[in-house]
């Protein structure tokens, strides 16, 4: 593995040369690389700045990347050019890129529709027949197309039990906070909104349906980070260009996604859960596009404390029903008094703000846009913001 460290151009190798002390330290980068630009997304990942370059008698990481690239023998082999416009997805197509998106939002509506018009045995069928038929469907769209992973990552890069328990809160875990701060339950979810145990739809279905608009986003802004790429010329030119990029993703897909809760809980005659909807779509959307650009170690961590968290909250409640344990559920109560959505709006919100910061730190880089076919240096650990 390439040595980390920035050499110090004042000491051998390389004294009287410092980029030869750099070349020294980064000749297998330096070899594999079939452009300049994959030199500086290299060594911007390995920590070196424009402020470093200038060290190395350079005025930014691209002119300095210039004169590695120009130093290393390519024994003749011809020159691939940087492709600006990869594909959506690894063996990705129209179809993955345009249609399979939308097949979540499909199967989930028609599971809501089967949990409307069923009874009995029937509706706990449908209900299974539905999860199994949405997994698969999400599985297969986190496998292909925008928000498939890249070549460089593999297919199981991130956590899935931590994001199957905040779908499932959102579903099953406000309507039995809320039952046990009452003294509940007395049974087992029905199914309906209206049992001892209520079931909120709407947010999930709106998660479910937000599928595509979070596909279309994500290439958008993919398409545009990998163009910027080709075209900048420093390092603090491109995060200056993909960092609105990047904002606007995020607030395209909010806005998809409030627009389409409103409508599902207006179908479905329900309550609108907004606040929770909003912050865990966008805690989902911030960790997936982290993932996909190999910063997998943040989002794990951030989704594992949301989950954790929003447990504590309901073990609390059942646990101060213990002989002098009532003061437990204190904190729950206070906050549900002031929003009963309080503790997923919360839990999510913040986990959501920390990754948004960290995605601004991280996804601006030019090391987390290099081309997925071509070789690649590996990213360092990062810890949240």
């Amino acid at each position: 593995m390439t040595d980390l460290r920035v050499p110090n151009p004042s000491s051998p190798p390389g004294a009287a040369d410092p980029v030869k002390a750099l070349l020294h330290h980064h000749r297998d980068l330096c070899r594999r690389a079939v452009d300049p630009l994959e030199i500086a997304a290299g060594l911007e990942a390995h920590g070196i700045t424009d402020r470093s370059a200038a060290r190395f008698r350079h005025r930014d990481v691209f002119s300095l990347a210039e004169e590695l690239y120009a130093r290393v023998p390519r024994d003749g082999e011809p020159q691939r050019p940087l492709p600006t416009t990869p594909p959506p997805g690894r063996g990705a197509d129209r179809t993955a890129l345009v249609l399979l998106p939308l097949l979540p939002g499909v199967l989930c509506a028609a599971t809501v529709l089967a949990l409307k018009h069923t009874h009995g045995q029937n509706r706990l069928h449908a209900a299974a027949a539905g999860v199994l038929a949405l997994a698969l469907a999400v599985r297969a769209v986190l496998r292909r197309g925008p928000l498939g992973p890249r070549d460089r990552l593999p297919a199981r890069s991130a956590k899935r039990s931590q994001t199957c328990w905040l779908i499932g809160y959102a579903l099953l875990g406000g309507g039995l906070l809320g039952t046990a701060l009452t003294g509940g339950p007395d049974g087992l979810p029905d199914g309906t909104a209206q049992g001892d145990w209520p079931l909120s739809t709407a947010p999930v279905l709106a998660l479910a349906l937000s599928c595509a608009p979070a596909a279309w986003t994500t290439h958008l802004f993919t398409t545009h980070a990998r163009r910027r790429l080709a075209a900048s010329r420093d390092l603090e030119d491109f995060a200056a260009s993909v960092r609105p990029a990047l904002f606007g993703t995020f607030a395209l897909y909010l806005a998809a996604l409030a627009a389409l809760v409103t409508a599902s809980s207006a179908l479905l005659d329900e309550p609108l859960a907004l606040a929770e909807t909003l912050t865990l779509g966008a805690l989902l959307l911030l960790s997936r596009l982290l993932t996909l650009h190999g910063f997998t170690h943040a989002p794990k961590v951030i989704l594992t404390l949301t989950a954790a968290a929003q447990t504590t909250a309901l073990a609390t409640v059942f646990a101060a029903r213990l002989p002098g344990c009532g003061a437990l559920a204190t904190p729950v109560e206070t906050l549900t008094a002031w929003n009963a959505a309080a503790v997923p709006a919360l839990t999510c919100g913040a986990a959501a703000l920390i990754l948004l910061v960290h995605a601004t730190r991280t996804l601006t880089r030019a090391s987390a846009h290099t081309p997925a076919a071509a070789p690649t240096v590996p990213h360092r650990k990062e810890t949240p913001a």
